[in-house]
């Protein structure tokens, strides 16, 4: 049975820009889907996994900020991802 309380994301490299950037696979909807899934297949995997429906927009702004520092030329290695989205992720709990 599918879970619909949460979202399934992908953090990726683009291929030609190096840009990172992030696809919320199921937030998708008919009109951009496969473009949208083209794009992440095509470029370099960084980090996927879930985040919580609720709470979502927090989680959001999490990624965004990771994305920042990707693409202001800063490694953030995956532990750090995680540390960060902990409280996002269904079925993480987070170390303090």
């Amino acid at each position: 049975m599918l879970d619909t309380n949460k979202i399934m994301f992908e953090i990726y490299r683009e291929p030609y820009s190096q840009r990172y950037r992030v696809v919320y696979f199921t937030e998708l909807n008919d009109h951009n889907r496969d473009v949208e899934i083209t794009k992440a297949l095509a470029g370099d995997h960084v980090y996927d996994g879930f985040i919580k429906e609720f709470r979502k927009e927090q989680a959001k702004q999490v990624i965004d900020r990771l994305l920042d520092r990707f693409n202001g030329g800063e490694r953030v290695e995956t532990d750090e991802i995680e540390r960060a989205l902990a409280d996002y992720m269904p079925g993480v709990v987070k170390e303090h």
